[in-house]
C-alpha cells in the first residue's frame, strides 16, 4: 500500500508537521503517565481507524514494557479487568473527546468529573491535548492512507 501523499517530501508539510511533532513530544514529556498516554493514543486511533498510529503506539507501548494482554484489551476496556480506575477514566474521556460528533454535548460532565478525580489540572490538560493531538494526527494519516507495519520504536520522538 502506498500513501496518497509523502509528507516528508512536501515543503508545506515540513513547515507544519515539524511544530506538530514538537507538540507531540511536549505531551509525551508531560506528567501524564506514559502508560496512560499510550493506552489513550491506541484507543483514539482504534476509533478513528488509523493504522499508522496503531502501529506506532502499539510498538512504543510494548517497548516501554506494556503487556500484550493490556494492549489487546484496549478496544474492550470496559469489560477488561486489567486497567486501573484512572486509566479507565482517561479512556472514557478519550472516547467522548474523539466521538464529539456522535455525542452532541461533547464530553459529559460525569466523564469530566470522573477524570478529574484521578488527574490533577496539569495531567488533565495533557490528557485533553493528547486526545486532540491524536485526533488530528489520525486524520492526517487516514485521509492520506499512510500504511502501517514499518514503524520503528523512537522513529518520531
Amino acid at each position: 500500500m502506498d500513501a496518497r501523499l509523502n509528507y516528508s517530501a512536501s515543503p508545506t508539510a515540513g513547515k507544519v508537521l515539524g511544530p506538530v511533532m514538537a507538540a507531540g513530544k511536549a505531551v509525551k514529556d508531560s506528567p501524564l503517565p506514559p502508560a496512560t498516554q499510550e493506552l489513550v493514543a491506541l484507543r483514539v486511533s482504534q476509533i478513528n481507524g488509523c493504522a499508522a498510529c496503531l502501529d506506532m503506539h502499539t510498538k512504543e507501548a510494548a517497548a516501554a514494557g506494556e503487556t500484550a494482554v493490556r494492549l489487546n484489551l484496549v478496544a474492550v476496556w470496559r469489560e477488561a479487568t486489567v486497567f486501573t480506575d484512572a486509566e479507565r477514566a482517561a479512556l472514557e474521556l478519550a472516547e467522548e473527546g474523539t466521538r464529539v460528533a456522535d455525542a452532541a454535548g461533547g464530553v459529559s460532565d460525569e466523564v469530566w468529573a470522573n477524570a478529574a478525580k484521578h488527574y490533577d489540572e496539569e495531567r488533565l490538560t495533557a490528557l485533553v491535548i493528547l486526545v486532540s493531538f491524536m485526533n488530528m494526527v489520525n486524520r492526517l494519516n487516514v485521509i492520506t492512507q499512510q500504511p502501517a507495519g514499518d514503524y520503528q520504536v523512537g522513529q518520531f520522538h
